[in-house]
């Protein structure tokens, strides 16, 4: 007589269908590499920040401030104190106030609430692709239906035809700029023809984790367009060009009733006490930090343009990365590197994100990326 099979807790499809987050390879402990895989900083925090940091571990037996408080405050101020100029030279006339700043646990996890909040099971997301990794995790996640639109074959978003995808069924389309992992930006042009056509009961996220980098003149400006569009949210981070991103600190900027409904999704003291300390100190020193990113962006110049002369025909990197798109090569080009010391972030079949890094570390990838151009 055979037993029979005991039942099991059910999953839900969606999660059991989950798409796996890669993470950049880390560097093996002992080993010499240069770790180019998870766009970060290549730089500590400053002395100021981690200070701030170790006087906060005094109290890590406290629960955090559930809200971040002082974190929004500070945002808030910081994003009202200096208002960015529109294409045409105006004043953006909205002004942040902390009831529009929602703080959580990287920009991963606020865009994840963002999407909880306005998300029922079924509703369809419009999302550019190849794009952010977690896209499709988090949406799922909410219970939507991701509804991927290519991106073209320059690397830039197509708008045009996201937003020719949505509709009656969608509910959030997500816009990154710049875009991860290809690099281009979306100019003001296109973000206004492209909320002209989308309905307004259609939230349209713009993700702009590395906007701090961007140098294009074209770029769109989120708050300049969020003062003349009401269903638009920006999400940022201070992972990258702050250098937290082992803390894991992000935010979301919405309309005050969009606010409320985030922060009612979001986890209770999702923000860790170390991680809001670190933040508000960063603000506080915000032009030195903004000086480590000139130097980013000064070795991305350099490396684009070295890549150039090796005869590469890169898309538009406007973030702390560049995008070489190798197809079915990639997989072996980046074993290749990183038999070479270097570790980059290969997407299957697709291509292959470098994050900039130390000028050392341009110096190795020239030499191994000059064996991955195409024989002629």
């Amino acid at each position: 007589m055979t037993a029979r099979r005991r039942p099991r807790v059910p999953i839900r499809p969606a999660v059991a269908t989950l798409p796996a987050y890669v993470p950049g390879a880390r560097t093996p402990v002992g080993a010499a590499a240069f770790k180019l895989t998870s766009n970060e900083i290549p730089y500590p925090p400053l002395p100021s920040v981690v200070a701030a940091i170790a006087d906060a571990a005094q109290d890590v037996n406290r629960y955090p401030d559930m809200h971040a408080t002082e974190l929004v405050e500070a945002i808030a101020a910081r994003l009202a104190a200096t208002p960015e100029e529109s294409l045409s030279g105006d004043v953006v006339p909205f002004r942040v106030t902390p009831e529009n700043v929602v703080a959580g646990n990287g920009s991963v996890a606020v865009l994840q609430h963002v999407l909880e909040a306005v998300i029922d099971v079924g509703d369809e997301v419009v999302m550019p692709w190849r794009s952010f990794e977690a896209y499709p995790i988090v949406v799922a996640v909410a219970g939507g239906t991701a509804v991927p639109v290519p991106v073209r074959e320059d690397g830039r978003l197509d708008l045009p035809a996201m937003a020719a995808a949505v509709t009656d069924r969608t509910r959030v389309v997500l816009v990154c700029s710049p875009n991860n992992p290809t690099g281009p930006v979306v100019h003001q042009d296109e973000l206004d023809a492209f909320l002209a056509q989308v309905p307004d009961d259609v939230l349209v996220v713009l993700d702009e984790a590395y906007v701090e980098f961007v140098r294009d003149p074209k770029v769109a400006d989120g708050l300049a367009t969020m003062a003349r569009h009401r269903n638009l949210v920006l999400v940022r981070t201070f992972s990258k060009a702050y250098g937290l991103a082992g803390l894991r600190v992000g935010y979301a900027v919405a309309r005050k009733r969009i606010a409320r409904a985030v922060r009612a999704t979001s986890t209770p003291f999702g923000v860790n006490h170390l991680a809001q300390s670190a933040a508000i100190a960063s603000l506080a020193v915000e032009g030195e930090l903004l000086e480590r990113v000139e130097r980013v962006v000064a070795e991305r110049t350099r490396m684009v343009a070295l890549l150039h002369e090796q005869g590469w025909d890169l898309p538009d990197a406007q973030g702390n990365f560049v995008w070489f798109a190798l197809g079915s090569a990639s997989a072996a080009r980046a074993a290749e590197a990183t038999a070479a010391g270097v570790l980059v972030r290969p997407f299957a079949g697709e291509g292959i994100r470098v994050s900039v890094g130390e000028p050392e570390a341009t110096d190795l990838l020239l030499k191994v990326s000059a064996g991955w151009l195409p024989r002629r």
